[in-house]
């Protein structure tokens, strides 16, 4: 098996939204005909406006099928007290999809979808008990050595130039349930600044930890930190013992997405968690025997 994901994030349609970039990353959307286009929240910059949804769907319907959406916590309404508290995924779930834990599956693979946005804080975000109870439930209906992808908008982690932004609020309890359901990756978002890494960098007691990838901003002009005005998203291969990551970031240069940084990682649901030695890059390590 082979699958090819493409993970875009914080496309933010409204003032921030780059129309240039978004027909570039359809055009390479098309080209790359991934098996899944994912999309980990903050679709608009301000889910009042109705025109901002109208703008981010015609976008949409030009990037290749099947796509899965999470939502962010700019899909939720700001300027309506009553909605953002009460009712703060209405205008989302009637703009995109009702649709708050998408669930995609092929043989080996499953890729589920969870909420962290609400509307008690501005920026931060939870997995509530029900998310919880549901997402552990999801995966663990999937066969043994199924391989496991999670999509949440909000992160786990404070990557390098983001420090002090406001992580999921209970970030050890959604580790440790990816931990425990042997969730092999995490695709996230949220703070504009391209990651990989691993939860082990959270809790580093986990039995083994899920990787982390998470996206900067690919479509607005609301880079962060390192990635300030610039613009990424990240494509993701899995095959029967390996998960790649390429981190894409567009080059004014070159007028395109080009990958700048690539990620290996042996897939914990295949058995021993190591890269069989055809899979390693770096040929010294291929000619070191077995113990």
């Amino acid at each position: 098996m082979r699958y090819t994901l493409m993970h875009l994030s914080d496309v933010h349609a409204g003032p921030p939204f780059d129309p240039h970039l978004a027909a570039q990353v359809v055009r390479e959307a098309q080209a790359l005909r991934p098996d899944l286009v994912i999309i980990s929240g903050d679709f608009v910059q301000r889910a009042d406006i109705q025109r901002q949804w109208k703008t981010i769907k015609a976008f949409l319907t030009e990037l290749p099928e099947p796509r899965l959406y999470v939502p962010g916590n700019h899909d939720v309404p700001l300027f309506n007290p009553f909605q953002r508290l009460f009712k703060p995924l209405e205008v989302y779930k009637r703009e995109l999809t009702a649709e708050i834990n998408p669930v995609f599956t092929w043989p080996g693979l499953v890729v589920v979808g969870g909420n962290s946005a609400h509307g008690a804080t501005i920026d931060g975000g939870k997995v509530d008990k029900e998310q919880l109870a549901t997402l552990e439930r999801t995966f663990k209906q999937q066969p043994s050595g199924t391989c496991r992808v999670a999509v949440l908008h909000h992160h786990v982690i404070n990557p390098p130039g983001a420090e002090g932004r406001r992580k999921i609020q209970n970030a050890d309890a959604v580790v440790q349930l990816f931990d425990r359901c042997e969730v092999d990756l995490l695709l996230c978002g949220h703070v504009h600044i391209s990651y990989v890494g691993t939860t082990l960098d959270v809790l580093p007691n986990l039995q083994r930890g899920t990787i982390i990838c998470q996206s900067g901003t690919t479509t607005s002009r609301r880079g962060k930190g390192r990635e300030r005005g610039k613009n990424s998203y990240n494509v993701i291969e899995i095959d029967e013992h390996a998960i790649r990551i390429g981190q894409h970031l567009y080059l004014d240069d070159i007028g395109r997405f080009a990958c700048v940084g690539e990620h290996i990682f042996p897939k914990r649901s295949s058995g021993a968690y190591l890269l069989p030695r055809e899979e390693q890059v770096i040929a010294a390590d291929r000619r070191v025997p077995n113990p």
